[in-house]
């Protein structure tokens, strides 16, 4: 049984958090779902519940939402699964497979639906027409064929990137090798959930217990574990179904609806969930989902809530994407599970930026089908009752080593302590003191930050920078991580261990170390052979040509996530003139200051931690070694067959004829780069009525002012 651990969210509602805690928080959020995406996705061994999961999720959204300064490339927003293992060989999806976004209220799909009408400019008498159907809890797969034949079969991955499992895949019975019917398209991606019922995964699981072998945690994990067999011949002594809901790249498309494509699926050969149901008002929505739920202990196969997608696949199309999910669809997932147990002691664990996180050490206890052991508690704040995330931590309800919590489970995957039984506390529980020296062997100063407006902050921070151990260890893990370089083989553990014996002590010791290990002999390392060191040189030889949005994330600096990253990226195009910026934005040159604030998601947070990192020598001198040893690609070029491609947009004044959203969606889509501000770079101003200062400004810089037709005729 894989063990599961707690994921903790403070109780403090999101509309009250103030900046400091909003930070403290967010920051403590990211890092716990990042190991829960990487434990679910690519090791399919959860420690926590789907509903926890959700839960995280919900709340990191929120606080994203209310202080968009946060958001950094690493922002779970711009995020799908986790990247490949490595144990098979990587397919890169022709059409991204992306994740959905959740509603976890009957209220959220009311907001769902009014999105909708304001985005596409609908009234409210205009009818909406939605497919409705049961979430699979399962194993995301994209099927290629080719002529009608199937070619290839590739997990969700990382979104971008998955899994090569053609071979395992054509072991399922209910996968068809050739599309049945006539007029089929010359390439066809469909797409679905594999997934066991609960029958056949109990059966399962008896039969690896009398063999000895992995006992699987629940039916999600056991097809995902069945699926991922280097012998096919055990995926096909597997009982694994598949429904299909979806599809990717199409080179024609054979219905124009949502429903119609279901139905074309069936025609083909698939199977589809026979629940799936239309509606049309939030009120079918809400029925469809309370009849669903009562039907979910008696349907075979796990489900965690339900998916409503727009069914006209031209306003699919309107609509689009934000970030990395549809703005056409939804998940509305089910209820938490929640469970009790005793807080048998707090830990600090120091992050890649110095803060001082204590992690809650459970007594281990079953919820919602996984085992829980291990919840963040966020920040000092949290526990002793003061601020924090979570409505049911009421304040003055302080944590205490002895304490019997109740825990959450949002979503069936991530767990958090949601409250405090106070008539069951130890009479010698004593309030926990949060520690003033890093725990690292300098016991350095831990100092409370201060936010940008001189309050006091959420978070405590060890005060020895670089000279911290645990500092440079994560500032190395996370350069080695998948969101990075992504160099399979070099994990935490390994990290740890190259570290403490000086073999890696910065990023440019992983190029080199091939080249030491005449003195170093890895090979005579416990845990290591002539095989595995191998690899491992192979695979850190592979990662020698690197994407510019990632070598930047990899980078570690501070508000600059994968989102941030990729914006930079795409907005520099190279890295040497990202680097160039970068140094002048430390020195305070305030031209270049401007041109990366007018970038679209890049503002005064991220422009500030750019110059800190850029100005600090230890710094320069860490990059100045990496790219010696690198290749840095530019960043991937826009579409160049419209004739916005390339060009910097920027929108005004009270759009008549669409919405901002989807103006900017679309120009975006077109190859254009969208910016809040007009400089004297900037190509087309468009203006609606109304518009002011910009509009000023377009005319002194001699920008291209556009009409809303003007625009739409110039893109066609």
């Amino acid at each position: 049984m894989a063990k599961t651990s707690k994921v903790k969210t403070d109780k403090t509602p999101v509309e009250l958090l103030t900046s400091k805690q909003a930070a403290a928080e967010y920051a403590r959020l990211q890092t716990e779902i990042a190991g829960h995406d990487k434990r679910y996705y690519q090791q399919d061994a959860p420690v926590v519940s789907d509903a926890d999961y959700d839960e995280l999720r919900r709340r990191y959204n929120a606080i994203e939402a209310r202080f968009p300064d946060l958001r950094t490339l690493e922002s779970l927003s711009l995020k799908v699964g986790a990247a490949p293992t490595g144990r098979f060989k990587k397919v890169r999806h022709a059409v991204p497979m992306l994740s959905l976004d959740n509603a976890f209220a009957e209220a959220d799909v009311v907001d769902f639906v009014g999105r909708i009408r304001r985005f596409l400019k609908l009234g409210d008498d205009d009818k909406i027409t939605f497919s409705a159907e049961p979430k699979i809890d399962g194993l995301s797969m994209s099927l290629r064929y080719e002529d009608g034949e199937l070619v290839t079969a590739a997990t969700r991955g990382d979104g971008a990137e998955g899994e090569d499992v053609t071979a395992n895949i054509k072991t399922l019975k209910e996968v068809p090798h050739r599309l049945k019917g006539k007029h089929i398209p010359k390439v066809t991606e469909v797409r679905g959930e594999v997934y066991m019922t609960k029958a056949d995964f109990l059966k399962l699981n008896e039969r690896q217990k009398a063999a000895g072998d992995q006992i699987f945690a629940n039916p999600r994990n056991s097809a995902a574990g069945s699926l991922r067999q280097k012998d096919p011949s055990i995926t096909a002594s597997r009982p694994l179904g598949f429904f299909a809901y979806a599809w990717g790249e199409m080179s024609e498309m054979p219905e124009d609806s949502q429903s119609g494509m279901i139905k074309w699926f069936e025609r083909c050969g698939f199977n589809t969930n026979p629940l799936t149901k239309i509606c049309h008002s939030v009120e079918e929505l809400i029925a469809f989902h309370r009849h669903i739920e009562e039907q979910r202990a008696r349907l075979d196969y796990d489900i965690d809530g339900v998916v409503y997608k727009i069914d006209r696949l031209d306003w699919q199309e309107r609509l689009g994407f934000v970030s990395r999910t549809p703005r056409w669809a939804i998940a509305h997932k089910f209820p938490a599970e929640r469970a009790t147990t005793v807080l048998n002691d707090i830990e600090i664990q120091v992050g890649r930026t110095g803060t001082l996180t204590p992690v809650a050490k459970l007594e281990p206890v079953g919820v919602g089908g996984v085992v829980v052991s291990n919840a963040t508690l966020h920040n000092e704040d949290y526990i002793k009752g003061i601020g924090g995330d979570g409505e049911p931590l009421r304040e003055g309800r302080d944590i205490r080593i002895g304490d019997t919590v109740i825990i959450q489970r949002a979503g069936d995957v991530i767990p958090q302590v949601v409250d405090v039984l106070l008539d069951k506390r130890p009479k010698n529980a004593k309030p926990y003191s949060f520690p003033k020296k890093c725990p690292c062997h300098l016991h350095t100063d831990v100092v409370r930050e201060e936010t940008a407006t001189g309050e006091e902050g959420a978070r405590n921070r060890c005060t020895g920078e670089f000279a911290c151990p645990f500092q440079k260890i994560q500032h190395l893990i996370l350069f080695a991580s998948r969101r990075a370089f992504d160099i399979e083989g070099l994990g935490e553990k390994q990290i740890e261990l190259f570290f403490e014996n000086g073999w890696v002590k910065e990023p440019a010791d992983i190029f080199t170390l091939a080249a030491r290990n005449n003195k170093i002999k890895l090979e005579d390392v416990e845990g290591y052979g002539e095989t595995s060191v191998r690899n491992l040189f192979a695979a850190i030889e592979e990662r020698r040509r690197i994407s510019l949005e990632c070598f930047i994330f990899a980078l570690g600096i501070r508000q600059v996530g994968e989102t941030t990253a990729l914006a930079l990226a795409r907005g520099y195009g190279s890295w040497q003139a990202f680097h160039d910026a970068a140094l002048k934005v430390a020195t305070g040159d305030e031209e270049t200051i401007a041109e990366m604030d007018a970038l679209d998601q890049i503002g005064d947070t991220v422009i500030a931690a750019v110059a800190a990192y850029f100005s600090e020598s230890h710094n320069k001198g860490i990059v100045e070694r990496l790219t010696r040893e690198l290749t840095i690609l530019d960043a991937q070029k826009p579409k160049t067959d419209s004739a916005v491609a390339g060009k910097t947009v920027v929108f005004t004044g009270a759009l008549e004829r669409f919405t901002r959203d989807e103006a900017k969606a679309t120009a975006e889509r077109l190859g254009a780069k969208v910016s809040g501000s007009v400089s004297k770079k900037t190509d087309y101003v468009v203006a609606g009525p109304g518009a002011g200062s910009k509009l000023a400004e377009a005319k002194k810089h001699g920008v291209q002012v556009l009409t809303e037709d003007e625009w739409l005729k110039l893109i066609g």
